[in-house]
């Protein structure tokens, strides 16, 4: 009876161990899944109701409203933030969330608007942005928030395009921003001869889009002391041939009517930013002018470089570039976390450094 009762609680043991390792294998190999499922909001973008627009005439819409460091140029500065909202029931983050707001100062600010702050005053508007969900499918409930959130970046633009009528206008953003500047370039610089002669450039950082078909009047710039042109590319590591592949493929840009679709195999813009220039040579690793991680940093702490660190070449419309050695630039965080831009800028003082000699080159322009 004793060896009996003594087998039954060994067999249910074993089965609990079994159950247990079962479900713990299968987290681990379909945790990118589960997690991605409590994102979905469950509910269909055409009967969800968003959150209420920003005011942009209010301080409260903005999460920096003309910030100028001691040292900073003539410049006016229009940043677009990337996803920093992680979504679940909406589609559309909330203007003023905490959790995303924190995200937003801690690292996207000084990680990414950080080395624009030498140009001049640098406005970062919040905005409904499309949630962190939205940019892990395409399924077209995804697409509608995302176009969603153009809405309130084109109310942002003129609000504050209407409060710098004159003077060199530096514009920039980085990953859902940088997707949404694509668009506001085409539909609300393009077509402005007045405005265009007053771009320093247009800076789409991490963000996948066509090489032709933006707009004629902002082609890519061939050079660093090129004014009024993109600078733009999507990073990926050397040898990742897979993430580079999967990037082109599943990138969404922007059509003549406003809706994202497939890039198709179209060519993708790559500027080199330790050049400054699209073209396919390789940026050796002496001329790269320095990576940092800024994470945590308060605004107007100019962070330290660390320089010659990397090396990039624009290679099949991303740009490849060897591995940082130092651990600051090693992938950190939470799953969500790790889906949001990097929380380390790798070309933060080729960026520093490119808006700088664009804006002598703009200033030289006008004196002349």
């Amino acid at each position: 009876m004793t060896k009996s009762r003594l087998t039954l609680r060994q067999w249910v043991g074993w089965t609990g161990f079994g159950v247990v390792a079962v479900l713990t294998l299968a987290i681990a190999v379909w945790r990118g899944d589960i997690l991605q499922a409590f994102l979905d909001p469950q509910v269909p973008f055409q009967t969800y109701t968003p959150p209420p627009a920003p005011d942009y005439a209010s301080p409260d819409a903005w999460a920096m409203s003309e910030m100028r460091s001691p040292a900073s140029g003539p410049a006016a500065v229009f940043f677009l933030h990337s996803t920093t909202f992680d979504g679940g029931r909406d589609w559309n983050g909330p203007i003023g969330d905490g959790e995303a707001d924190r995200y937003l100062k801690r690292v996207v600010l000084p990680n990414y608007a950080g080395p624009f702050a030498l140009a001049g005053a640098v406005s970062v508007p919040r905005y409904r942005q499309a949630s962190l969900y939205t940019r892990l499918t395409a399924r077209e409930d995804a697409r509608e928030a995302r176009s969603f959130a153009y809405r309130d970046v084109a109310a942002a633009f003129d609000v504050w395009i209407a409060r710098h009528p004159t003077g060199p206008v530096v514009l920039a953003g980085v990953e859902q921003g940088g997707e949404l500047l694509e668009r506001l370039v085409r539909e609300k610089v393009a077509g402005d001869p007045a405005l265009r002669q007053r771009i320093v450039a247009a800076y789409l950082i991490d963000v996948v889009a066509p090489s032709v078909g933006v707009t004629p009047q902002l082609p890519a710039c061939q050079k660093r002391m090129q004014t009024a042109c993109l600078v733009g590319w999507s990073p990926v590591s050397e040898g990742n041939d897979g993430a580079a592949s999967r990037r082109l493929r599943r990138a969404l840009v922007w059509d003549k009517a406003g809706y994202l679709v497939y890039l198709d195999g179209r060519e993708a813009l790559c500027v080199n930013p330790i050049t400054g220039a699209a073209n396919d040579e390789q940026a050796a690793e002496r001329l790269h002018a320095g990576a940092t991680n800024a994470t945590g940093l308060e605004w107007g702490v100019r962070p330290a470089l660390l320089s010659r660190e990397i090396a990039a070449k624009c290679q099949d419309g991303v740009l490849r570039h060897t591995e940082p050695r130092s651990e600051s630039f090693k992938p950190t965080g939470s799953w969500t976390d790790r889906r949001k831009s990097r929380p380390y800028n790798l070309f933060y003082g080729d960026i520093e450094s490119d808006v700088q000699r664009r804006l002598s080159s703009w200033s030289a322009d006008t004196e002349t």
